[in-house]
């Protein structure tokens, strides 16, 4: 949102600060997220898991990696371009950095209550209607809903 008061520099430096907030929050979770999952290689009761739970641990952890490289590269990106004059291009490349990071860590947190679902309840229906609930709901919450108010 464009303020009448405010210069053009002084709206970028508000843009990239509340930009950064924002990603400090969803950083944090990703990283706990990423602790946990590293963890889990590691519990006795995930090596009998078989070979779908632990080919599913594989890729929600790549999908937290990704998630985790997409949310701090806006930090990076600011830092490395520091007093560069390129703030717009670092709000415009950190604003997809965010989308996907947001996107990957759904999927990540999905994969992994999926994955305590398939460690806990067994492999079945009753699981796969559990994952696809909370990915359902990462989606509405985080994508949907905000496009639909975006658009009115």
């Amino acid at each position: 949102m464009t303020r009448p008061d405010e210069s053009r520099h002084t709206r970028l430096t508000r843009n990239l600060s509340e930009l950064l907030q924002e990603l400090r929050v969803a950083q944090a979770g990703v990283q706990i997220l990423f602790a946990f999952l590293l963890t889990v290689a590691f519990m006795e009761r995930f090596a009998s898991a078989g070979s779908f739970a632990h080919g599913l641990h594989i890729v929600t952890v790549l999908l937290a990696t990704c998630a985790a490289a997409l949310l701090i590269a806006p930090a990076a990106w600011h830092r490395v371009l520091f007093r560069k004059r390129r703030r717009e291009e670092i709000i415009r490349a950190a604003n997809w950095c965010a989308l996907g990071g947001l996107a990957l860590l759904a999927a990540s947190m999905t994969g992994t209550v999926l994955l305590i679902g398939i460690v806990v309840l067994g492999p079945g229906w009753g699981t796969a209607a559990i994952g696809a609930g909370v990915g359902f709901l990462f989606l509405a919450l985080w994508f949907l809903l905000p496009l639909r108010i975006r658009k009115q």
